[in-house]
């Protein structure tokens, strides 16, 4: 008898340029180093270091596809801003450039200038470049949870990253809640976008993720090594770029330790396969 599910996907996304708009898919195929597809491009700084929406929201506003998030594409990526021309990108065969994303020291391979250029115009800032990873078993993680096979492309840490609707709900609820006392009115409900998780899952108690150290979905198993924690670029809306305090101020109230706020959990593929909406969550 096979062991019951405990929950079952919802949701998929992929993000071809990192901090780009998400791309919901019913189905993706899983790497060693994560979903094909996903944060195989990012966008950097004339010196190579990495600019997110954390410093520039507007990269939400570009739209970025590949084969994977739209079949048939005739372009391995092709680049969309509400007010400008779609533009088709080639995988580069420039040489290899250093990069610095956070504390990571990586590598890639520059894309062809009309590409800067339309980066630069979309978002104003004349100095990026957009930059492909070509090899993501390059990269290796100096990291206490990790294994040496472990790899991934332009992540900020694991390959792949899971939330639950049901701890959106339950932290929904803490925000309104908080809300009421503060004597304020209830905001919206947070979108499960904030957290861009690759894989999200609902049916399980609230944060019980936090404890699957080992989990399948569908035919593919991995690991969970270790929690989110969460930065300001989850204050952000993707849709009108606004910000406010939350998710992080009632994170901060309920879901703090070691100084850090938490929300979803990191996992490691231990092999290939595919995921599908609607696959069963079985933990080990």
């Amino acid at each position: 008898m096979s062991d019951p599910a405990i929950a079952r996907v919802a949701g998929l996304g992929i993000h071809p340029v990192k901090s780009t708009a998400i791309r919901p898919v019913e189905r993706a195929t899983v790497h060693p180093w994560g979903l094909a597809g996903d944060r195989r491009w990012m966008v950097v700084d004339a010196d190579g270091t990495l600019v997110s929406a954390r410093e520039l929201r507007e990269l939400f506003l570009v739209t970025a596809d590949t084969p994977e998030t739209e079949p048939g594409l005739g372009a391995p990526l092709r680049l969309r801003a509400r007010g400008f021309d779609p533009i088709d990108v080639v995988e580069p065969d420039t040489d290899l450039i250093d990069l610095r994303m956070h504390s990571n020291d990586l590598q890639g391979r520059p894309a062809a200038e009309s590409a800067n250029t339309w980066i630069r115009d979309v978002t104003g800032r004349r100095d990026l470049r957009l930059i492909w990873c070509d090899d993501p078993t390059r990269r290796t993680f100096d990291r206490d949870w990790a294994l040496p096979s472990d790899h991934a492309p332009y992540t900020d840490s694991c390959p792949v990253t899971l939330a639950s609707l049901s701890s959106l709900r339950q932290l929904n609820d803490w925000i309104a809640q908080d809300a009421v006392e503060r004597g304020d009115e209830p905001p919206a409900p947070l979108p499960i976008g904030r957290f861009r998780a690759n894989v999200v899952v609902d049916g399980a108690e609230a944060f019980a993720e936090d404890g699957w150290a080992r989990l399948r979905i569908g035919d593919v198993w991995f690991r969970q090594p270790k929690r989110v924690d969460r930065c300001v670029m989850t204050t952000i809306s993707a849709t009108d770029l606004s910000s406010t305090k939350e998710p992080i101020r009632t994170l901060a109230r309920y879901r703090l330790a070691d100084q850090k706020t938490w929300f979803a959990v990191h996992l490691v593929p231990e092999g290939p396969g595919t995921i599908v909406v609607g696959d069963e969550v079985v933990v080990d």
